[in-house]
Order: C-alpha cells, then sequence, then structure tokens
C-alpha cells in the first residue's frame, strides 16, 4: 500500500509540473508585457483625468481634459478634430492599398517565377530598416532640387510642400516601407490553399479572376483579416512620417493627431501630459471602435 501511495503521488507530482510547465515558457511575456505595456497604459489612463507636468505630483481633475479637448472652443478642441480627420484621411487612403499591393505581390510570387526568392526579400527589406533611414531616403527621392524624380522627368513639382502631393508622398513611402510583413503573411496563406481547388475549377473552365475570387479569397480569408485590422491600428498611429517629411505642412495639413499629443507632452513650455493622455484615449477608443466594425463586417458568416 505504501508504495502504491508514493506512485501515486509521485504521479500527481509530475502532472502538476507538466501541467505548470506552460505557464513558466510564458512568464518572460507576460514580464515584458505587465512592464513596458500593461502598467504604461494603465497609468495612461489615469494620467487622462489629471492635470500633471511630469515634475510635480498629479492632480486629479476627473473628466475636464475631456471637457477640454472635446466641447470647449480651445485649441485643444482644434488640434483633437484637425489631427483626428488628418489621422483618419491617411488611414483611408493608405490602407488599401497596405493590404492589396503586398497581396498582389504575393499572388505573382506564388506562381513561382524565376528569381521568386530574390524578388520576396527584394519587396520585405524595406520592413527591416527604421523609420529614420526610410524618411531619410524618400526624402532625397523627392527633394524638389536634386531629386531623381525632378531630374529624371524635369519636372518642377515641390513635392512635400504643396496639396495633394505631400499626402501622395507620405502614402507611397510608408507602402513602400510597410508591404514586406503583409505580404510574407499572404504567401504563407496561399501556399496552404489545396492545389485540387484549380484543377477542380480548370476542369470547369473557370478563368483566373474567377479563381482568384471563388477560391483564393475565401480560403485567405482569416489572413485578409487580420491583416486589415493590424495595418489600420498601426496606420492609425503614424507619427514619423509626416514629422520627418512634411513637418506637419504644408500649412498644417499632414498634422497628425499623434503629433499634437507629443507636442503637448514634450513640446516647448510647460508639459501638458493630462492632456496629452486624454487625447491617446479618445485616439485608442477610435481605433477599438473601427477594429471591432471591421470585424463585425469581414467576419466569416458562413
Amino acid at each position: 500500500m505504501a508504495e502504491v501511495s508514493l506512485k501515486s503521488h509521485e504521479q500527481v507530482s509530475k502532472h502538476k509540473r507538466t501541467r505548470s510547465h506552460p505557464f513558466v515558457y510564458l512568464l518572460p511575456h507576460l514580464a515584458i508585457f505587465t512592464i513596458f505595456f500593461f502598467i504604461p497604459l494603465i497609468f495612461g489612463i489615469y494620467i487622462a483625468f489629471t492635470k500633471w507636468d511630469l515634475v510635480r505630483t498629479p492632480v486629479f481633475v476627473g473628466l475636464d481634459n475631456f471637457k477640454n479637448i472635446l466641447f470647449s472652443n480651445s485649441i485643444f478642441h482644434d488640434q483633437l478634430t484637425s489631427g483626428l480627420w488628418h489621422t483618419i484621411l491617411f488611414v483611408l487612403i493608405s490602407v488599401p492599398f497596405c493590404v492589396l499591393v503586398p497581396l498582389s505581390l504575393a499572388v505573382m510570387l506564388n506562381t513561382k517565377p524565376k528569381f521568386a526568392k530574390f524578388f520576396q526579400g527584394l519587396f520585405y527589406l524595406p520592413s527591416l530598416f527604421s523609420i529614420s533611414a526610410v524618411v531619410i531616403v524618400w526624402s532625397l527621392i523627392f527633394n524638389p532640387n536634386y531629386g531623381p524624380l525632378n531630374t529624371l522627368f524635369n519636372w518642377n513639382q515641390v513635392w512635400t510642400g504643396t496639396q495633394p502631393w505631400a499626402w501622395i508622398t507620405i502614402v507611397v513611402l510608408t507602402v513602400w516601407w510597410t508591404i514586406g510583413g503583409n505580404m510574407i503573411i499572404y504567401q504563407a496563406a496561399l501556399n496552404g490553399i489545396p492545389q485540387d481547388y484549380y484543377e477542380a475549377a480548370d476542369i470547369d473552365g473557370a478563368s483566373s479572376w474567377k479563381k482568384f475570387v471563388h477560391i483564393t479569397l475565401p480560403s485567405i480569408r482569416g489572413q485578409l483579416l487580420f491583416t486589415i485590422v493590424t495595418t489600420t491600428i498601426a496606420q492609425f498611429n503614424i507619427y514619423g512620417q509626416p514629422l520627418m517629411l512634411t513637418n506637419g505642412g504644408p500649412n498644417g495639413s499632414t498634422t497628425v493627431l499623434m503629433m499634437n499629443v507629443q507636442q503637448n507632452a514634450f513640446g516647448s513650455g510647460q508639459s501638458l501630459a493630462g492632456i496629452s493622455s486624454a487625447m491617446s484615449v479618445i485616439l485608442g477608443i477610435c481605433i477599438m471602435i473601427v477594429s471591432m466594425v471591421q470585424l463585425f463586417l469581414l467576419r466569416n458568416k458562413d
């Protein structure tokens, strides 16, 4: 009986250790997530309800920051409306290109053309660069005096100083910089589609377009939903491109909300961290609403 009891105890202990292994592996990620994301998130939301200059102790003011931003005629209301509108405009223009361009490249590479691996690496390479390096390269390309565009085609266009060209340059830069990640996701999804589907469609005489619409797109629906939502979230947080390429111009027409958040919190003069945090919370709520709408509209209804 003693031996049976000992074996039973050892089995229970082994079972507990086995069940605890996943949590041990998750601990590093959970620690990093808690320290660098969850705690700052909670603290940032708290700061949105305070008046704080980053030096003295935050003073709780309730909803005053949100009232000042949303309902008053203050400069912060103007910053929110104009900055949020410019952000939404950028999202509406850039997200379709950031989804369709890498999808088109993935479909073409999926046909296994010559040098497919080379072009795959070439298209993915820009995503490895920092935004600073990307902006420096494209600012040289769009330079009105000695940039290759104006020089080669004998144009006299001030790309980043006039509209709509300022937005076009930002969108082109962003699409070039971000297509690699989505392209890899689409390639993996396309490789997982059974070839039997296409062979059956060939027997029925389906065209390439019909095969793409009725086989390819439904088969990668989950990946499309994932990339659309994540790309939209990323583009709502646009900051570096308009700051470094156009400096918010011309006439503030490319000043996005994150630029106003940064300026209020860390610009010249006294810091308005509470106002900045309140703007960030409003932006976060907008992102959540848009993401939920996308998930609802693009969900699998089968």
